[in-house]
């Protein structure tokens, strides 16, 4: 990239402390911590586009702000001289930037506007902060809209779930809401549902598989083997270990596969990375025939919370079999569960489908960034 002009940080923005919130009545602006927003107030802190940074905790956590909002006393927020530097532009560049290098505390990691204002940045002229701005921004929107969708869609598969298996609302056979419309019930060991209807263990309607104990010491990060899924990968899907170790026993996962994790947090997820095995003190909840994916996952949701809630006194929580073993499901007939697994089904197909493509577009997005920001790949590449 031509005609780069080195600034110091300080140069280009003056960094604020945030402030204390707790005097502030419910609003609407909203108000950022560390992990985002946290709630909305009733006043701004501040009303033009910032870059908010973490004073304290995940420092590599920006936020870029284009209204009017108030920030705590553990971040850092920003008035940019917009003269030099569009807030976009250098919002992106500093995603660019290892800020946690930059740590200075001990017990919590921890920056200082004097650390903060001695990094220095390199900024091309505005055509080009324009230019690049726009490549990035059209993805993250793309990234924002997959978001967004699967979101309302998540919402409308929970929604039906309720409708039909906890309202006992689905259509009769005249297409009216079975319960409502007179729909006989019966007592269970779970309560009262429809006539004719059962009560399982789990394992009615699905197989539950281990993870296998692959030896970490054959753990390794240059990609030889198979990857390897870990609990700390099932928020990112982005496997940090690959083994050639080869089980007997070991279960591959692939996109779509629904797992847990058995060590602190027992959260059911869809695995939306590439195709890993699946490490100990993870299992994969494999639906039985009749049974769709989205069923299990809402039949286990709430009892892997009870389980998750009722542990206390520890440090670490965990889940075991012995937990799992006594998981119980009601046993819809199979006209009910047929066209639920069918409705389901598409519901799901769509949610794998935008959260792949959602992936797709945050890796393009991050290679971009980096290479548009340093100059290892200039404008007209990507038009050409």
């Amino acid at each position: 990239m031509t005609n780069l002009k080195e600034y110091k940080l300080s140069d280009l923005m003056e960094i604020k402390y945030g402030k204390d919130h707790k005097h502030l009545a419910d609003g609407s602006y909203p108000l950022f911590g560390s992990g985002g927003i946290m709630r909305y107030v009733e006043k701004s802190i501040y009303e033009e586009e910032s870059i908010l940074i973490p004073r304290k905790g995940t420092l590599s956590n920006l936020f870029y702000v284009n209204e009017p909002f108030w920030s705590v006393d553990t971040m850092f927020w920003s008035k940019i001289k917009q003269d030099l530097v569009l807030p976009k532009y250098l919002y992106y560049t500093l995603k660019t930037y290892n800020l946690a290098e930059l740590n200075v505390g001990s017990a919590v990691p921890s920056l200082t506007t004097e650390v903060l204002n001695k990094v220095l940045i390199s900024i091309p002229d505005k055509n080009t902060q324009t230019s690049i701005t726009e490549i990035l921004t059209s993805l993250d929107d793309k990234i924002e809209l997959n978001n967004k969708i699967n979101h309302e869609l998540e919402t409308l598969a929970q929604t039906l779930f309720k409708q039909w298996f906890i309202d006992f609302e689905f259509p009769n056979e005249n297409g009216e809401p079975y319960k409502s419309s007179g729909g006989e019930m019966a007592d269970s060991e779970l309560g009262v549902i429809p006539k004719g209807w059962g009560v399982g263990s789990i394992y009615e309607i699905s197989d539950v598989i281990y993870g296998a104990p692959f030896k970490s010491k054959l753990f390794n990060q240059e990609g030889k083997g198979f990857p390897l899924i870990r609990i700390r990968d099932m928020k990112t899907f982005q496997p940090q270990n690959w083994t050639e170790e080869v089980l007997p026993k070991g279960t591959k996962i692939v996109a779509g596969d629904l797992i847990v994790g058995m060590d602190a947090e027992f959260r059911p997820i869809f695995w939306l990375g590439q195709p890993a095995w699946l490490n100990q003190r993870l299992c994969y909840f494999n639906p039985k025939k009749g049974f769709s994916k989205l069923f299990v996952r809402e039949i286990i949701r709430p009892q892997l919370a009870f389980f998750e809630n009722s542990s206390v006194g520890t440090t670490v929580i965990h889940l075991g079999k012995a937990d799992i073993d006594t998981f119980k499901s009601i046993i819809p007939n199979k006209i009910v569960m047929g066209l639920f697994e069918e409705i389901s089904n598409s519901i799901f197909e769509k949610i794998i489908n935008n959260s792949k493509e959602k992936n797709q577009l945050t890796y393009l997005r991050d290679l971009l960034l980096k290479k548009l920001i340093t100059g290892d790949l200039e404008i007209n590449e990507i038009n050409n």
